[in-house]
């Protein structure tokens, strides 16, 4: 899945461990936020009571924290894309044998690409990394 990881990313793997007491491989950044993706059967664990570890990691690193379910084959593709890109919604999502492609409004598709393409190309890393295909918005 996740290709490579830097020495920020560790950091933020082991606070996440130490807040929550679960262990994951999987975190990256999107529009500003810093997301971890754990198994579906964790997500509860990780959010504590009253969602306490989010909020105590939120403040300590002074970023957006999500928790999201692992995808377990290309079958999630949309809920996990829809979990990242959440408040934001899209149309339709395609998947081929070499990308994926997703279909959107026009406000929508210029949320999901962002200012100089920069959430487009978080969007792209984050989809090689976890599906190894190519993404286009449409």
């Amino acid at each position: 899945m996740v290709n490579t990881l830097d020495m920020r990313d560790l950091r933020y793997l082991n606070l996440f461990e130490k807040i929550t007491g679960v262990r994951t491989r999987y975190c990256f950044e999107y529009n500003n936020a810093i997301i971890f993706s754990v198994p579906r059967n964790q997500i509860s664990q990780c959010l504590g009571p009253y969602a306490k570890n989010i909020h105590r990691m939120s403040e300590i690193l002074r970023k957006r924290i999500k928790v999201i379910p692992l995808p377990r084959n290309i079958s999630d593709t949309r809920s996990f894309i829809g979990a990242v890109v959440s408040p934001v919604t899209f149309k339709n999502i395609e998947i081929s044998p070499n990308e994926v492609i997703l279909t959107a409004g026009i406000q929508s598709k210029a949320a999901l690409i962002g200012r100089n393409k920069r959430r487009f190309l978080e969007m792209q890393k984050i989809i090689k990394d976890f599906f190894q295909r190519d993404f286009k918005i449409v």
